[in-house]
């Protein structure tokens, strides 16, 4: 439980962009902020825990949490043009974490990390509006060479999942088709694999 505490889910978004413009105003001006102290990791790192029910913030609708990782080789480009477009959308973000992933390679399947950077962002949802950035910001990545983070996903389309995730019928061989998650239904789109390609269809 943080400090401070949203007490009520508001009847629309109060993240906009005069909000955090004003926030980021009053939180870089806050006092002692250009005093050199140590702090504690706990504040410094995870600063939404000093708040409780933030994400009523968003109103009704919530929020998507747009999160990818880009290739180290095309990382300066391409997290510049992520910005530009998210800038020129005037769809601000209230949260935005930018992080180093090293060079070890993970053995999953669906592993999202590889050596490059991930980007965490997250927006009001706007219904049609953001999911049309959302599309603009896919163009960039999987140009990019980049995939999204499945584990924070709920509208990534399901080509984009299977060209930036080459190994999901490898995956595939080891998921239950009456236990499934919805977005495992969403990616696979209804499409049965068996030991890495699908099963020969019944003659009628």
């Amino acid at each position: 439980m943080g400090h401070l505490a949203m007490p009520f889910m508001a009847p629309f978004s109060l993240v906009n962009t005069a909000t955090l413009r004003l926030f980021n105003f009053l939180y870089y001006h806050r006092p002692g902020i250009r005093r050199r102290r140590r702090e504690h990791f706990q504040s410094f790192f995870f600063p939404l825990d000093s708040v409780a029910n933030w994400n009523r913030l968003y109103g009704a609708r919530g929020f998507y949490q747009y999160q990818c990782v880009i290739p180290e080789q095309a990382r300066p480009e391409a997290t510049a043009r992520l910005l530009e477009k998210i800038a020129r959308s005037g769809q601000g973000s209230f949260l935005a974490v930018l992080k180093q992933f090293g060079s070890l390679s993970s053995a999953g399947m669906l592993s999202f990390p590889r050596c490059g950077v991930t980007l965490a962002l997250d927006f009001p949802n706007t219904g049609a509006r953001i999911e049309r950035l959302f599309t603009q910001l896919d163009e960039i990545l999987a140009a990019a060479g980049g995939r999204l983070y499945p584990a924070k996903d709920a509208r990534m389309p399901a080509e984009l999942f299977r060209h930036t995730y080459p190994r999901w019928r490898e995956f595939a061989r080891y998921v239950d088709p009456a236990c499934s998650s919805g977005f495992w239904r969403r990616m696979s789109q209804g499409e049965v694999v068996l030991n890495g390609a699908a099963p020969p269809r019944e003659r009628t």
